[in-house]
């Protein structure tokens, strides 16, 4: 499983620690990733994703997944977000006909 929010797409980075001796340790920088479950309002089913810590705030403050998956581009979405995007427009066409 890689490390990458599955919503933004946030991934590892890679840096230096800098010492006051101004020595550079290489290291990584991971993403605050969470298994967390998500209920999705037009589909009536909750999902389970892992994302970073950042993208949860930005869930709840867009006004839940549906309107955050329906206002994200598509570039940074998972396999698995993506298709969980498509049933969500889906699932809106029909109920608005």
């Amino acid at each position: 499983m890689s490390r990458r929010c599955e919503l933004t797409g946030k991934s590892v980075l890679v840096g230096h620690l800098v010492s006051h001796s101004n020595r550079k340790t290489k290291t990584r920088f991971l993403p605050n990733l969470l298994k967390v479950t998500l209920l999705s309002d037009a589909l009536g089913q909750s999902v389970r994703l892992r994302i970073s810590a950042n993208a949860l705030r930005s869930v709840e403050h867009r006004g839940g997944l549906d309107a955050f998956l329906l206002k994200s581009s598509e570039a940074d979405l998972s396999q698995k977000a993506k298709e969980l995007r498509r049933k969500i427009r889906k699932a809106g066409e029909s109920a608005a006909a």
